[in-house]
């Protein structure tokens, strides 16, 4: 999920091409995250689910990874750690949208559907074990690449976690096994986003301004 495993060393391959093949899977990897997250950001809303919406904070962190990779194959560092600010920031926001939206159901929610959060966490399961199959081949390479198909592989836990909260729902008829999935979830996202917020600033007042 997205506490650990969102913030890679990308300037590996400074001064050299990558692997034929690597940008065009980013470039797949990036559209796949990107739809997802607006598929269960729709879902979580329309079904009531805290939990999808948190774990469309995963497929929004992934297509902001696969994007900054993608951009410091041809951009300098200054602005990779730019870029991260703003993503940073950006989680940080979803996080604690989701951890209000999480209180707010504990008070007055009603429990989620549970078919329809079973059907979107099978979809963006598959979804994620697509994305990973599809970057296995560079899983050997340098730190970045490898720390990009371990961050995918990651993912496919949480949607795991939604599909048991789905269950969970559907066993017990309350709300309390999204609310706890969600509520894990954003705290890994307001974590992963604080890391990276550090990160890029450090990285930023390390430097003189460049661009």
């Amino acid at each position: 999920m997205s506490g650990h495993h969102h913030h890679h060393d990308h300037d590996d391959f400074h001064g050299h091409e990558p692997p034929a093949g690597y940008r065009r899977a980013l470039w797949i990897a990036l559209v796949v995250n990107a739809l997802m997250f607006g598929v269960e950001v729709a879902a979580g809303v329309r079904a009531d689910s805290v939990s999808l919406l948190a774990d469309a904070i995963d497929f929004f962190g992934d297509a902001a990874n696969y994007g900054l990779t993608l951009a410091v194959l041809s951009l300098g560092a200054a602005w990779r750690s730019r870029t991260a600010l703003l993503k940073a920031v950006t989680m940080l926001a979803f996080g604690f949208a989701v951890l209000g939206r999480t209180a707010w159901a504990v008070l007055h929610g009603v429990p989620p559907e549970a078919v329809t959060m079973g059907a979107v966490g099978t979809l963006a399961l598959a979804a994620n074990l697509g994305v990973a199959w599809l970057l296995y081949a560079f899983r050997e390479g340098d730190a970045n690449m490898r720390s990009v198909w371990l961050c995918t592989r990651n993912d496919a836990i949480g949607n795991i976690a939604v599909m048991l909260a789905a269950l969970g729902v559907l066993g017990t008829g309350t709300a309390w096994p999204d609310l706890a999935v969600a509520l894990v979830m954003a705290t890994l996202a307001i974590s992963a986003g604080v890391s990276v917020l550090r990160q890029a600033m450090g990285e930023l007042s390390a430097r003189p301004a460049r661009h």
